[in-house]
């Protein structure tokens, strides 16, 4: 039997139900917590959950293009590092582009490679020309005067710099930390999923401190689930 439920369109449970399992996600709470309070079928909890990382990616990916004080870093996420392997390269990883804006927001794109052309084509498709850009000392970055940016500021970490005044990546790196750290008791992840986690952490980065549930229920009247 199909329900009224503005969030849902064709939805087989409550809106009361519905809204129960946004508020629980949001709490941070994992299928099977979700499934028992909710008092619903864990695949039923499952669909859902997906559903709504779904729409989040959708959220997060249509966020305004950032200026200003800018950073800029790539990130490896997946198992260890292959012993004796050095450089950029990912050997098994998912590699994750990152772009921060200090006092803003943060946005993740998995990208192939970080190669100058990769980096640089999800730079000037999300960041403004007149923005200050903070990156680490990877040939990536090199050119980015060169293609219209006003300012770019580096640190050297192979210099052991990390932060010279204004100069640094900080913000950027902090929230890799907090991704892995949040990420890790998903260990085991099909590759399929890790981009719906990743930009759930995006979300919960980018709005910590707010009422996530309440933001995810607002974007669902205008975007409901199909």
């Amino acid at each position: 039997m199909t329900l009224k439920n503005r969030y849902a369109k064709g939805s087989h449970i409550s809106e009361h139900k519905f809204r129960q399992i946004v508020s629980l996600f949001a709490a941070d709470l994992d299928a099977t917590q979700i499934s028992s309070l909710a008092t619903l079928n864990r695949n039923t909890v499952n669909r859902y959950l997906t559903k709504i990382r779904q729409c989040l990616v959708q959220y997060c990916d249509h966020q305004s293009p950032f200026s200003g004080e800018v950073e800029v870093d790539e990130s490896f996420f997946g198992a260890r590092r292959i012993k004796g392997k050095r450089g950029r390269g990912a050997y098994g990883k998912t590699i994750v582009f990152g772009i921060f804006q200090r006092n803003g927001h943060v946005y993740t794109e998995i990208v192939a490679n970080c190669s100058k052309a990769t980096l640089q084509a999800v730079i000037r498709g999300r960041v403004e020309l007149k923005s200050i850009i903070y990156s680490d000392g990877w040939r990536g970055y090199n050119g980015l005067v060169d293609v219209g940016y006003g300012k770019h500021l580096r640190v050297d970490h192979s210099k052991d710099e990390f932060a010279k005044g204004r100069n640094h990546i900080n913000g950027i790196e902090g929230f890799w930390g907090y991704a892995k750290t949040r990420l890790f008791r998903f260990r085991g992840m099909a590759p399929s999923t890790f981009n719906l986690h990743l930009k759930e952490c995006e979300f919960r980065f980018n709005h910590r401190g707010q009422n996530l549930g309440r933001l995810i229920l607002k974007f669902l009247r205008d975007n409901p689930l199909n």
